[in-house]
This record gives C-alpha cells, sequence and structure tokens, in this order.
C-alpha cells in the first residue's frame, strides 16, 4: 500500500488518465443505460413527461431548477440529449431546458463568491465577477427565448447543422465506444430482470442507476481533469493570459472543453477576481468562452447515441450560446454594468446575495413549475 501511495505521489498525472478514461467509459455507459431504461417505460411514459414539459415556461424552469440542485449544466443536458435520443422528449420541448440549464450553471461561481462576504472590497469584485456570467444567461434568454418561441430558429438552424454532419458521417463519431457499452448494458439489463422478476420496477431500478451513474462519472471526469489541466494553468491566470479579449475568450473556451465544466472555469477566476488581479472587462469575454466550452459534454453524449433529434438538440445548446455572444458581447457594457451595481448593492447589504441566490434560482423556478 505504501509503494503505491509513493507511486500515486510520484506519477499523478498517469493516475488522472487512468481514472478520466476509467469514468470517460462509464459516462458513455450511463448514457446507453438511461436510454434502454427510457424505452423500457413505454409510451405511458413518454406521453406523461412530454405532457410535463410541454410549456416552454415550465421547461425553462426545469431547466433551471435541476441545474441549481445538481450544480452541473454538463448533467442536465446529457439528461435531455438522452431523452431525447430514447424519443422520451421531443426537440421542441428539449431547448427551453437547455435554456433553463445554462442560467442554472451560473450558480456555483455565484456561490463561490460568498466566502469573501466579510472582506467588503474583495467580495465587491468576487461578485461581480461571478454574477457577470449570470447576468450574460438572464440577458440571453430575455433576448432569445421569446425569438426562440416564434421562430425556433435554434431547432431549425441545428436541424441544418445536423444534416450535414449526417452527411459528413459526423453521427458516427463515437460509435466504437458506444460498441463497447452496449453489450454490457445488454447483459446488466438481462441479469436485473431475471433478479427483479418484476418488469414495471425494472425500467425504474436502470433509469435511477444510469443518473448515479451519470453523475458519479461527470464528477470524477472532472476531478481527473482537474488534476491534469486546472491545476498547471493556476499560474498561467494572470494578465498575460488575459491580455485581450480574444485571448481571455479562447482561454475560457479551451479550458472549459479540457475539464468539461464551466462551473470550475468561472469559479476559478471568481478568487482571482476578488483579489484584484483581474477585472471584469477581462472576465466577460472569458466567461463566453466557457459557456461555449461547457457544451462539449452535450455534443459528446448526442454523438454517442448516433440519435439525430439528440444530436440537433444538443447543437441548439451551442448555438444558443453563440447567438447569446454574438448579441451581448459588442454591448458588454450592460451586463457588466448591472453585474457592478449589483454588487455594490449587496455589498452594502449582505442578505441580498443570500436572497438573491434563494428566489432567483429556487424559489422562482418552484413555483413557477408548481403554480403551471
Amino acid at each position: 500500500m505504501n509503494k503505491l501511495k509513493a507511486f500515486y505521489k510520484k506519477y499523478p498525472n498517469l493516475f488522472a488518465i487512468v481514472e478520466l478514461l476509467i469514468f470517460l467509459y462509464i459516462f458513455v455507459f450511463s448514457l446507453d443505460l438511461m436510454g434502454s431504461s427510457l424505452k423500457l417505460f413505454g409510451k405511458g411514459f413518454s406521453h406523461a413527461l412530454i405532457q410535463s414539459t410541454s410549456n416552454p415556461f415550465v421547461g425553462l424552469f426545469v431547466g433551471i431548477l435541476a441545474t441549481s440542485i445538481i450544480q452541473s449544466s454538463s448533467s442536465t443536458t446529457s439528461i435531455v440529449v438522452g431523452m431525447v435520443a430514447a424519443g422520451a422528449l421531443t426537440i421542441n420541448n428539449a431547448i427551453p431546458i437547455i435554456m433553463g440549464a445554462n442560467i442554472g450553471t451560473s450558480i456555483t461561481n455565484t456561490i463561490a463568491s460568498l466566502p469573501q462576504i466579510n472582506r467588503s472590497n474583495e467580495f465587491r469584485r468576487a461578485f461581480a465577477a461571478a454574477t457577470v456570467h449570470d447576468f450574460f444567461n438572464f440577458l440571453t434568454v430575455i433576448v432569445l427565448f421569446p425569438l426562440q418561441l416564434t421562430t425556433n430558429f435554434l431547432g431549425k438552424a441545428s436541424g441544418i447543422f445536423e444534416g450535414l454532419l449526417e452527411g459528413v458521417g459526423g453521427v458516427k463519431f463515437l460509435s466504437p465506444v458506444k460498441a463497447l457499452t452496449k453489450p454490457v448494458v445488454k447483459l446488466l439489463e438481462e441479469n436485473l430482470k431475471i433478479l427483479l422478476n418484476n418488469d414495471s420496477i425494472l425500467p425504474w431500478v436502470l433509469f435511477i442507476l444510469s443518473l448515479i451513474l451519470l453523475f458519479v462519472a461527470l464528477k470524477y471526469m472532472v476531478s481527473s481533469l482537474k488534476v491534469l489541466v486546472v491545476s498547471k494553468a493556476k499560474v498561467w491566470f494572470d494578465k498575460y493570459l488575459f491580455k485581450t479579449s480574444v485571448r481571455a475568450f479562447f482561454v475560457g473556451l479551451l479550458l472549459t472543453i479540457l475539464v468539461q465544466s464551466s462551473s470550475i472555469t468561472t469559479s476559478l477566476v471568481v478568487p482571482m477576481a476578488g483579489a484584484g488581479l483581474l477585472s471584469l472587462i477581462q472576465i466577460f469575454p472569458y466567461t463566453l468562452g466557457a459557456n461555449i466550452g461547457t457544451t462539449v459534454t452535450a455534443l459528446l453524449a448526442a454523438f454517442i447515441t448516433g440519435v439525430p433529434a439528440a444530436i440537433v438538440v444538443a447543437l441548439t445548446h451551442l448555438l444558443f450560446n453563440i447567438s447569446g455572444m454574438i448579441v451581448w458581447w459588442p454591448l458588454k457594457k450592460v451586463p457588466i454594468s448591472i453585474a457592478e451595481k449589483f454588487s455594490e448593492l449587496s455589498t452594502k447589504n449582505k442578505i441580498i446575495p443570500v436572497a438573491y441566490i434563494l428566489i432567483l434560482f429556487f424559489i422562482i423556478p418552484i413555483a413557477v413549475i408548481y403554480l403551471s
């Protein structure tokens, strides 16, 4: 045991790579398992699920609440992609949930700013750096959600891109990986069917198991990637990497693609902003890059399924963030000014930031879902 610990200390990256490969397989396996479980539920479950999210406003707040609870838009979007692939959710009903997940994911970096609440100057800078991400997502939804409802521009554009990918064989991108998981899913399904001896319970057991495996896989994929990437990147998170807006954008984009978690990359700069090392002008394009980088997980999940509808949904997440960037990057003064003013107000009254998190991310979504 001591020799193993010594070897781990000497080669932490090697263990991180092995861990990443193991949990990447579990991630793929969980998505495949989820699809199988949803198919077992039958048409009754599909219709009930579609009906529960048929109202786009409810779907939006379902996305906010679900992502706020699990603090991972990657998990929410992967689940949505899995449901669309299994035919349990339509593309039109899935898109508002994806939009809501984009808002919900910003809760993590906002919470990350709270430890500095007793140090006014630091908190003012840190909270502004955290909420600029929030306000960008809020403003993007305010502009694009009505446009989506009236024109379905995201669905139409994503459908065109999916057709192009299908034409060049993009849909088959990860089929070898799926081939490795399919036999294991089938074996597990057959053994559980014998063990449980109850066809009505089997889909629930498989679905719950798939969710647990999905969350565990994402958690440990992120932790292993953190060892490989984030720990090395901290040294470079200074004004050199944030020298220009374009450079900051690509830092956020590439780092989030590598760690597959915008929560990590956006939370990472919050204490740096609190310490006065980074300004909001530098952080804003970085968060835009992180927003686009986080769509890779859903795209990965969609290509694994090989189902065109699932790929369309994943592409809507990407196009939604790109559209928001096109609108608000030239108008960056709007979200930055709102974040600065709200931060100043929150510094004067420390109850405001806590109330903001509870009301915006939990109370309002729960009330909308319950009343609807």
